[in-house]
């Protein structure tokens, strides 16, 4: 085994990973049959993961997701409610992330859409793509604050950077020409050129409506609704206590 200072100096290189294989090869008889170069390949590809497995800690704790243990493996299909397999499927390889897509989700409180969200969200972290989750109040919130405080305009550019904006609970509140005009900038901003996933208890169908103004109505709209995939989830609330033994509580489409 390397003496301390060496795996020291790895440290200050931050080759953690590569210390730690080093440290498992010395306790381990089989190693010591390999040669140099096999060894060596071993090391690195330790470090490659432990690296790539930092990164996805990172994404997913810069996430901020609601549900953080949501994840596509576990879709109960037997409480998702007209969800499309092949979609899912799709959707989970992350080319909708790569080329800049939209995602709709919609369906009546408590079929499962956060759930839903969020699991995607946490595949896409995992893909390597930079996630962040919030409720659609919050964000408006947030952006009134920042054209207080000046800070508005570098708020949008963080976003705009983001792979993939999920923004929960669209619709649920009247929408005021602030928050239209802001929602506007955001959408701007990303189009082309990244992805945000939309959930809401209002049919996208409806949103015009929503919106009030007819000409910020067009322009998000058309932002929001172009080239988007959607899924529309139905039946009654999976919160339904009648559900549980189906697996429906916890999340809405969580379960084996």
């Amino acid at each position: 085994m390397l003496n301390e200072h060496t795996l020291d100096q790895l440290r200050s290189l931050r080759l953690d990973g590569m210390v730690r294989a080093i440290e498992e090869q010395a306790t381990s008889t089989a190693a010591t049959a390999l040669g140099f170069d096999e060894r060596l390949s071993l090391l690195v590809q330790r470090e490659i993961a432990w690296r790539d497995d930092r990164r996805v800690q990172r994404l997913l704790k810069a996430a901020k997701l609601k549900v953080s243990a949501a994840c596509i493996e576990d879709i109960n299909w037997r409480a998702s409610r007209s969800l499309d397999r092949a979609l899912v499927a799709t959707l989970a390889e992350g080319d909708w992330l790569r080329h800049a897509r939209n995602l709709l989700i919609t369906g009546a409180t408590g079929c499962g859409k956060t759930w839903l969200a969020c699991a995607l969200a946490h595949q896409g972290a995992r893909s390597g793509f930079s996630v962040l989750y919030v409720r659609a109040a919050r964000l408006f919130d947030e952006l009134q604050v920042a054209h207080g405080d000046g800070s508005f305009a570098r708020r949008l550019a963080q976003l705009a950077k983001l792979d993939l904006l999920v923004i929960d609970d669209f619709a649920i509140s009247p929408m005021g020409a602030a928050e239209r005009n802001d929602l506007l900038e955001l959408l701007d901003d990303r189009i082309g050129t990244r992805s945000t996933l939309i959930t809401s208890q209002l049919p996208v169908k409806q949103w015009h409506t929503y919106l009030g103004d007819p000409t910020l109505a067009d322009a998000i709209l058309d932002r929001i609704v172009h080239s988007s995939h959607k899924i529309e989830l139905k039946g009654k609330s999976l919160r339904d206590p009648k559900d549980e033994a189906a697996g429906g509580a916890s999340g809405g489409l969580a379960g084996a």
